[in-house]
């Protein structure tokens, strides 16, 4: 798994197929774990991951941390962390379709390889790459899709992004945060299911 990873790695690192390529810092391909059980897949690469070379690494990537910690599972252990797209889109605006098209077969040939158990996809971007148009993300987020064979059969949920949740301070009853809480204890239980 990891040699074949590394071998796509490769071929991404050197990718020109859109526009990204010649504005990227860093290609931001995944984490480093290689779980089978549980992927996320995020939207793009922003600022603080394009200087990095790594997934969710800024604000959100650190509350992502705090999502996942409260119910036990880490990066470094449990969740392989990848994007729809591997190079960061200027001002860090939503990618564009032929930037999406270029990419998949670098997002493809992840899913491939690891075959996930469980596939959570943050935010609408990531949501509209593997499910395509279902809703936005308010309306679909804490639900269970079943993967097609494009995703090896994979249990997906829409979650939110958690760039979303950082706007969104609020913790009652219905606010962002506290579904992100209801979605993230359901995660788990699917997760111990495995």
């Amino acid at each position: 798994m990891y040699e074949e990873l590394e071998e796509i790695k490769n071929k991404c690192l050197s990718c020109q197929k859109c526009g990204l390529g010649k504005t990227r810092t860093n290609v931001v391909f995944s984490d480093v774990i290689q779980n089978p059980k549980l992927m996320l897949i995020g939207e793009a690469p922003g600022f603080y991951e394009d200087k990095q070379g790594k997934p969710f690494v800024g604000k959100a990537g650190q509350l992502l941390d705090k999502i996942f910690a409260s119910v036990g599972l880490s990066r470094e252990k449990d969740v392989y962390i990848c994007n729809t797209i591997k190079c960061r889109p200027p001002e860090n605006r939503n990618p564009l379709p032929d930037e999406k098209a270029a990419c998949w077969e670098y997002l493809k040939a992840q899913i491939d390889i690891i075959k996930p158990k469980i596939i959570l996809l943050c935010g609408n971007v990531a949501v509209q790459s593997i499910l395509g148009e279902v809703g936005g993300i308010t309306k679909i987020r804490g639900k269970w899709y079943q993967g097609e064979e494009n995703v090896h059969g994979a249990k997906l949920m829409p979650i939110f992004h958690p760039s979303y949740l950082l706007r969104n301070d609020s913790r009652e009853k219905g606010s962002p945060k506290w579904l992100m809480w209801q979605d993230i204890q359901e995660i788990r239980k699917e997760y111990d299911k495995l």
